[in-house]
């Protein structure tokens, strides 16, 4: 037994596709259809779930898509036209523009001419990064306290921001790790407040997608590969037996990696197939997946889980660290998507391009949240795998 109606629509097209191109290569010039990552490539529900999510009228989120799909090509021209000036980027909902620091003006107008909004910062991206990357090692060599949540940086700031739980800002350990911070990170550290409650993963007990089993716990998947899927690290270690939603063996985790990243990857065979596909659960259509461009830090993002099902929100933050109970994990993406048990491992998705995998936060699907995600490009890179894509 396989699940075949919840991916009908996205196969469907799929075969449309296909069939298309197998007939001569005619798909390449078809110039009439859209543009990848266009508001005109998504459905009017996805669009106006988007707008649900974060409070748009679907006109208001069509457009917001299409300067998003924009930023998501200029961002890579405008990095190469900054070079060592560059300060890092996001997205400014207000504008519509794709905004990037640089430190020296002699660099503005190259940026500029990339279709860019310039902002001068007083700290390029590497020398944030570096700081950070100095925390990262202090904290290896003294843990951080439970009551600080994450950290990361903050190129509008040109500082590193360190986030601490709700009412533990005077702790006493607190106190130390922070002074620490400052003496490590050599730039300005922020302190910003976080939920009273401590980031936790999201993987759940069985408990009955699309779901997956290892052991008693339940996680999502992620995103198709050749040959096999992507999740989170945490859902299971290497060697480890995978089933699916129905109970059937699906296949076996090639890598995994918890704490320090979480992502890994699992080999499908025993009459499973993998399909470039997110599931909408109903919200809105399946969703195809065309590539994975970096979404900007600003930029409207969504989340498929097998608990929670589709979710939206906007990327807050980028390579941060954050600090589980079970150690630290580096270079995550930080939302404002809810997610909740069980949604561990799914796919955030911006437009059509993939993003990465769910890893944990605060909060539920009531009340709201912050979650994290693993970013794709650095799962591929790490495995050698190559993304599944329509």
């Amino acid at each position: 037994m396989r699940r075949k109606h919840v991916v009908r629509a996205a196969l469907s097209a799929l075969l449309v596709l296909c069939t298309v191109s197998g007939a001569g290569g005619a798909l390449s010039s078809a110039s009439a259809a859209p543009a990848p990552g266009t508001a005109d490539a998504l459905s009017a529900k996805f669009v106006r779930a988007l707008g649900q999510d974060l409070g748009l009228t679907a006109e208001q989120a069509r457009t917001r898509l299409s300067q998003e799909a924009a930023a998501m090509k200029t961002e890579p021209k405008a990095k190469r036209a900054a070079g060592a000036a560059y300060g890092g980027s996001w997205f400014d909902a207000a504008t519509g523009k794709l905004v990037v620091g640089v430190t020296s003006a002699e660099k503005a107008a190259a940026v500029r001419a990339t279709g860019a909004t310039v902002r001068t910062v007083a700290r390029s991206a590497a020398a944030l990064d570096a700081a950070k990357a100095r925390l990262d090692r202090q904290a290896k060599k003294h843990a951080a306290p439970a009551a600080v949540s994450s950290w990361g940086v903050d190129p509008r700031s040109g500082s590193v921001v360190v986030r601490v739980r709700a009412g533990a800002e005077d702790d006493a350990a607190v106190r130390t790790f922070l002074g620490a911070a400052e003496r490590a990170a050599t730039v300005p550290v922020t302190v910003e407040k976080a939920p009273a409650r401590a980031p936790k993963t999201l993987a759940a007990g069985t408990v009955g997608g699309d779901p997956y089993y290892t052991g008693n716990v339940r996680c999502s998947i992620g995103f198709s590969v050749q040959g096999g899927f992507v999740t989170a690290g945490h859902c299971g270690t290497s060697g480890a037996g995978v089933n699916g939603w129905d109970g059937s063996y699906i296949g076996t985790f090639r890598g995994s990696s918890f704490p320090g990243n979480d992502y890994a990857w699992v080999s499908v065979g025993s009459g499973w197939w993998t399909v470039p596909v997110v599931l909408g659960w109903g919200t809105v259509p399946d969703a195809l997946v065309r590539g994975s461009a970096e979404a900007p830090v600003g930029a409207s993002i969504c989340r498929s889980g097998s608990t929670t099902k589709w979710h939206c929100g906007t990327v807050l933050a980028k390579n941060e660290t954050v600090n589980y109970a079970q150690g630290a994990v580096y270079q995550m993406t930080r939302t404002n998507v809810c997610a909740e048990g069980g949604d561990s491992g799914g796919s955030f998705i911006s437009g059509d391009q993939a993003q990465g995998v769910t890893s944990g936060g605060y909060g539920n699907c009531t009340s709201g949240g912050e979650i994290w995600f693993q970013p794709i490009n650095e799962i591929l890179s790490t495995y050698g795998l190559r993304l599944h894509t329509a």
